[in-house]
């Protein structure tokens, strides 16, 4: 009895101070008329990207000595300046079968004392001296194998050339005659650089697993897995190796730090937030490049970082929009966006110091479908391949476009330099110009 009685008096206060407009249960109520706006603040802004110069007239005078030769198994990413000041006048080519989706990978030469080592269609490595004579040509993939065209990643320790896959094959060459030295197979493809230390070498497969493996017979000796995505984007993945420390990104953004002694992850940043995860599906970032104590990259998201490497906090954050490699030259970090402005920053505050526009010579109706590739430092020049075929000439001191070379009518690779020649691939040749 005792219940109903309850039940009926909860049922009359409910009734009697619902929601009427007139009770005082509910305080601060307020009625809104269709004239009036709600205020409301975005959660995630959409940012855009940099499209106007800055400082266009500052002038950038570098002091720093060049390199005068490509760095074999670049630890730290960083391609710093080259010694190069070509006059791009003379041409040749090195001809292979044409590979297929050649626009959808970023293939990477490999240098061997002056020899250029590469692959074809049919996963056929070859090896062509100064003179573009074929030194070898090796092919160790079954009748089927070279059917699904297998995309070749190379490095080589001056001994031995290290090669992996899209179809989750790996194995060792000697890098003078190709002949094999053994050869494994990996539960999942590969898609990143390649990093050899000291009787080890490393790789990330499409599972988002940093996998490290001996020198000596290909056995995997550690591996760190991290969070994976459903789509698997054809953007290679990159690493660096600071102090017996390999910090390296995944398909989602997240940058790890591991031992590589023991094999244990130091740390781990996310820089894209859990609550957009779907935005990581589309995510484009550039390589890792680092100097003795911070990482450095951007992405297609509008976003620039700099990572404390013992820590793995953030420094800063700007807005470049860019899945190029940037480069580190004294104070200054060089990158180029995706919209074609060549962007100059201060490398310890993240200011940006000077913005020009590198594509202003292509004609307004084209330019939203050009993008670039890629990027070297030369001497004087900055020399940036594009999506449509052409190598641009950029002057360091002033940022304009100096010339313009057309190479292709389609894409072409980032720029390579070697022994004072400048190399690009396309889909069916490495062209030479000095």
């Amino acid at each position: 009895m005792n219940k109903i009685f309850y039940f009926i008096i909860i049922i009359i206060l409910i009734n009697g101070c619902s929601i009427n407009k007139n009770s005082k249960f509910w305080t601060n109520s307020k009625s809104v008329s269709d004239e009036e706006s709600l205020e409301y603040q975005e959660v995630f802004p959409t940012e855009e990207a940099l499209k106007k110069e800055f400082n266009s007239n500052l002038k950038i005078r570098l002091t720093s000595r060049t390199k005068n030769k490509t760095i074999i198994n670049n630890h730290s990413n960083n391609n710093e300046r080259l010694d190069f000041d070509g006059d791009l006048k003379k041409i040749s080519s090195y001809r292979f079968s044409k590979i297929k989706n050649f626009n959808k990978y970023q293939p990477e030469i490999s240098f061997d004392n002056g020899n250029i080592i590469f692959f074809d269609n049919k996963g056929s490595i070859l090896k062509f001296n100064n003179n573009s004579k074929l030194l070898w040509k090796k092919n160790y993939y079954s009748k089927s194998e070279k059917k699904l065209n297998p995309i070749l990643q190379f490095v080589n320790n001056d001994k031995y050339l290290i090669t992996a896959d899209n179809i989750a094959k790996y194995y060792m060459l000697d890098i003078q005659n190709g002949n094999l030295i053994w050869s494994k197979n990996n539960l999942a493809p590969f898609n990143s650089q390649i990093k050899i230390y000291k009787d080890k070498f490393f790789i990330i497969d499409f599972s988002n697993t940093l996998r490290c493996f001996s020198l000596k017979n290909g056995e995997e000796l550690w591996n760190i897995k991290t969070d994976s995505s459903l789509i698997r984007s054809p953007k290679k993945l990159s690493m660096v190796i600071v102090d017996q420390i390999i910090y390296f990104n995944n398909a989602i953004g997240d940058i790890s730090a591991v031992d590589i002694k023991k094999g244990e992850l130091l740390w781990q940043i996310p820089t894209q937030s859990s609550l957009i995860y779907e935005s990581a599906f589309s995510l484009q970032a550039s390589d890792i490049v680092a100097d003795s104590d911070t990482i450095f990259f951007s992405n297609n998201k509008n976003q620039f970082f700099s990572i404390d490497l013992k820590t793995g906090t953030f420094n800063w954050e700007n807005k470049i929009n860019s899945s190029l490699r940037s480069t580190l030259i004294n104070e200054f970090i060089f990158s180029v966006s995706l919209e074609g402005y060549l962007i100059i920053t201060n490398k310890k505050s993240g200011n940006i110091i000077r913005v020009t526009d590198v594509f202003q010579n292509f004609k307004v109706k084209d330019r939203n479908g050009i993008y670039p590739i890629g990027f070297v430092v030369g001497l004087k020049n900055i020399y940036l391949s594009t999506s449509n075929g052409k190598l641009l000439v950029v002057d360091i001191y002033s940022g304009k476009t100096i010339s313009i070379l057309k190479i292709d009518n389609n894409q072409i690779s980032k720029p390579f330099i070697l022994n004072k020649n400048l190399f690009l691939i396309k889909d069916n040749a490495i062209v030479k110009l000095n």
